[in-house]
């Protein structure tokens, strides 16, 4: 079997452009993959063109080799369009062979998987606001939620915006009751004292996390921002190499880790959860793209034993999105079931996805609503 084309695809919505990337066979077989980057859209769409020529001619039954050579001819780089081609080289090689990726990972160890909702508290960053919201997502069967009530603070925070991020949370934490898991997310923006100082007022309201509190590179310093509250405290998501896990891990301080499939891609995401195994770590890969990754994250954490709590942002996503992508498992009743369809199981509806051309105003409107989580530090 043999590759003969590569075609990518941008869809935009009101959170941000999707790229997909779809691979095409002299076997009539096709094979989905997604480089979407923020706001990295002409990037990752520029980074696929210029990988093209290393992947016509392949054999897609071989998605790691693939990747390798993609990474030898990046110097030992890696780049979300080459995770998006081994993520469709997955992809045809369990459509080739009739078997769902987690049949081609080893096996089922989990039949469904515990979600957390995130990106549903779009509004006011108020505590009534995130408290009606947590609510009503606690009344559709949601057993975890995760949020970010930090609004727009970056490395240091004003007291009175201190007061109400804490506020918020305790508002959700009475809102759905101690029954509920909240996962505190803090997007790599403090200092490490300003972490330690958030994260011991965080402790009265037993969060299941706080996630990255202090910047991604900085492993030193969020060793010592969980040695310093009584709060789990989790990383990974802006991993690019799977030694980083190795790195954190050796630390025997934190064991929770956040690897990203769409960045490191699925061979790699694989190994990474090795990794935390070998040091008795649980594994929430993380995922804020398109529900195509819902699917991919949910064939591998179907796989491995040391799964802890699956991320999902699809019950906000707009109505149409279920017609641009078919056979993502949805949320019941705050767990999915994994598919048994071949390969990651969805498919890309191409004539929906022109419907919604490339936009350059989500993010500019997320902003505006208050979604910014790296505007400059507030005035004290």
């Amino acid at each position: 079997m043999k590759i003969t084309e590569l075609k990518t695809f941008v869809v935009g919505n009101p959170w941000k452009n999707w790229v997909f990337v779809k691979l095409y066979t002299d076997e009539g077989i096709t094979g989905l993959g997604e480089a979407t980057g923020g706001l990295s859209t002409k990037p990752s769409l520029g980074d696929l063109e210029e990988l093209r020529r290393h992947v016509i001619g392949e054999d897609p039954r071989h998605p790691e080799r693939l990747w390798h050579k993609l990474h030898k001819a990046r110097f030992l780089g890696t780049s979300k369009g080459m995770s998006a081609v081994e993520q469709a080289c997955w992809d045809i090689l369990g459509k080739s062979l009739g078997a769902p990726c987690w049949q081609l990972f080893g096996g089922k160890f989990h039949q469904r998987l515990r979600v957390y909702a995130n990106g549903w508290y779009r509004g006011p960053r108020t505590p009534e606001s995130f408290g009606k919201r947590a609510a009503e997502l606690a009344a559709q069967g949601y057993t975890a939620m995760k949020f970010d009530p930090f609004g727009g603070a970056y490395q240091q925070i004003g007291k009175e915006s201190e007061d109400l991020s804490i506020a918020i949370v305790g508002a959700v934490r009475e809102a759905v009751g101690p029954n509920v898991d909240i996962l505190v997310e803090a997007h790599d923006r403090f200092t490490v004292g300003t972490a330690i100082r958030i994260g011991r007022r965080l402790e009265e309201f037993n969060p299941f996390w706080m996630e990255t509190p202090v910047r991604t590179y900085d492993l030193a310093g969020h060793v010592e921002v969980a040695k310093s509250i009584r709060v789990p405290v989790v990383l990974g998501e802006g991993f690019h190499e799977v030694r980083q896990f190795a790195d954190l891990l050796a630390y025997r301080v934190i064991d929770i880790v956040q690897p990203e499939p769409q960045t490191l891609g699925p061979s790699r995401a694989r190994k990474a959860c090795a990794i935390a195994q070998a040091y008795d770590a649980l594994v929430a890969c993380h995922q804020a793209q398109s529900p195509f990754c819902t699917s991919m994250n949910a064939h591998l954490h179907a796989s491995i034993p040391n799964f802890l709590i699956h991320e999902n942002f699809d019950d906000g996503a707009q109505p149409w999105t279920w017609d641009l992508l078919s056979g993502v498992p949805r949320v019941e009743n705050g767990y999915i079931t994994v598919p048994d369809t071949p390969g990651w199981g969805v498919e890309l509806n191409e004539e929906e996805a022109e419907k919604h051309p490339y936009s350059d105003t989500h993010f500019l409107r997320l902003f505006e609503e208050g979604w910014e989580t790296r505007k400059p530090p507030e005035p004290k």
